[in-house]
């Protein structure tokens, strides 16, 4: 679908580079906007492989880019840090950035993390993709 990877780069050096998929996470592009879907586990362990990919999406200026967390099984505060992280990067670099997450255990975490005032979680991809070209909700970028 037009993405490029490099095996051998651990992190895009340049924009239109994707990492390689990886256990716990993949990127492709899609109408115009960079979609991670994170998978299985989410921790300490595994924050630095999906990192790769959060942090590739949200270098270019003006990135849109959507987090997609369906088919993620367990997540723990190492997730929200990525989450905040990617926030900040895309804020920074005057992107949009959409969040994909539909199970109640999930969106209770992400309230918990005080997340659910930055992030406005879509139940699809499409629905996020669709909030990436609307204007920001007021408060959606605050720090």
């Amino acid at each position: 679908m037009g993405t490029t990877a490099r095996p051998s780069v651990p992190a895009p050096a340049s924009p239109g580079l994707l990492p390689e998929r990886c256990r716990n996470a993949r990127t492709h592009l899609m109408r115009g906007a960079t979609v991670v879907e994170v998978l299985g586990t989410v921790d300490l362990a595994t924050a630095p492989d999906v990192r790769r990919h959060l942090d590739a999406a949200t270098q270019p200026p003006g990135a849109r880019v959507i987090v997609d967390l369906r088919a993620v099984d367990f997540f723990d505060c190492a997730a929200l840090t990525l989450l905040c992280r990617a926030h900040r990067r895309i804020r920074e670099r005057g992107g949009r950035l959409g969040v994909v997450c539909v199970r109640p255990w999930h969106l209770r975490v992400l309230a918990a993390g005080g997340l659910d005032g930055l992030i406005r979680p879509a139940a699809t991809v499409e629905e996020a993709a669709r909030t990436l070209v609307a204007p920001p909700a007021p408060g959606a970028n605050r720090p």
